[in-house]
């Protein structure tokens, strides 16, 4: 069930309380939130508004890992979710959102890109002190 994103609900800056004068539109109309899980490549395709078409991404094992320090990328396996900032529930289900610690074999990375939007997972090396 889509998600509506309309400031129709909202009060106006006086604190009144704002008149319906129209029903929802389509174009006010959001998508579902898209979890992105650890394992075998999946993705979707969704029309976006202007016949736009976004790829999202379900399911994934691979990110493209960037090394800070060498400034070289190279497409390494996600073994797991070690923590995600963004929800609680989140870090339990292994979900990787932008944000979300992921474990490789060449050490922890964070994610930088947004894996349900973009449908590909990006990722910095976090640095060992």
């Amino acid at each position: 069930m889509p998600q509506w994103h309309g400031n129709q609900h909202k009060r106006k800056k006086t604190g009144g309380r704002r008149k319906t004068f129209r029903t929802k539109r389509a174009y006010e109309a959001g998508s579902e939130l898209i979890e992105p899980l650890v394992g075998k490549p999946k993705k979707a395709i969704a029309r976006c508004r202007g016949g736009r078409i976004k790829t999202r991404l379900l399911k994934s094992n691979i990110a493209n890992v960037t090394d800070p320090s060498i400034n070289k990328s190279q497409k390494v396996e996600i073994t797991r979710v070690i923590k995600n900032q963004a929800n609680v529930d989140f870090q339990r289900k292994g979900v990787i959102t932008k944000g979300a610690i992921i474990e490789t074999p060449i050490g922890n990375a964070v994610v930088t890109s947004r894996p349900g939007q973009d449908g590909t997972i990006n990722a910095t090396l976090i640095k060992k002190s």
